[in-house]
């Protein structure tokens, strides 16, 4: 059995109304810091560590890299399709062939646009036509604005699970509840 990915299923540019995605590439380093990796507010509800240096956002890049090797898609860049500046990140991450998980988070200034939505609806469609069966995404039980995004692209939320995921921004070392939203398809 051929363990190859197959390139062809690969989308590595997304256009939606308003948003251009994209695979990110090494020269997004310094955006990709400066815009959200190291804000405190971006990156409190995240479970990966606020980017302390560039060094950081390199070790993301390696692994968005990884992922894509592995699956038919990773992490994609949020840009501004009117301005071209970067908004955020978004992507879907494989479990298996059928089952893949999402998130988003956007710079500062880019919140309360309806640019999650949108950049959510993306990754379900991907979804969709990838042939994934279904799709997961947890957030921090006190982030009620990220489980309301997740409603409003049609996850379902399937409950508490307890002690689930380390936010280490807010509480290093300490697993915590999370909400679990699933999509089927």
């Amino acid at each position: 059995m051929s363990t190859e990915v197959d390139s062809s299923k690969f989308k590595e540019e997304i256009e939606t109304a308003r948003l251009a995605l994209r695979k990110p590439q090494l020269a997004d380093a310094e955006a990709i810091f400066s815009r959200f990796a190291a804000d405190p507010e971006v990156t409190r509800y995240m479970s990966w560590p606020r980017h302390r240096s560039l060094d950081d956002t390199r070790a993301f890049l390696d692994f968005s890299d990884a992922e894509w090797m592995a699956g038919p898609a990773g992490p994609y860049l949020i840009f501004s399709r009117e301005t071209g500046q970067l908004l955020g990140s978004t992507g879907l991450s494989f479990k298996s062939p059928s089952q893949a998980l999402t998130g988003y988070k956007l710079a500062r200034d880019a919140w309360g646009n309806g640019f999650a939505t949108e950049s959510l609806h993306a990754m379900v469609e991907l979804a969709r036509e990838l042939g994934v069966h279904q799709l997961e995404a947890v957030c921090h039980i006190e982030h009620r604005a990220s489980a309301h995004v997740m409603e409003k692209c049609g996850f379902v939320c399937k409950g508490v699970e307890r002690v689930h995921t380390e936010f280490p921004n807010l509480s290093p070392g300490i697993r915590t509840d999370v909400w679990h939203y699933v999509r089927n398809f």
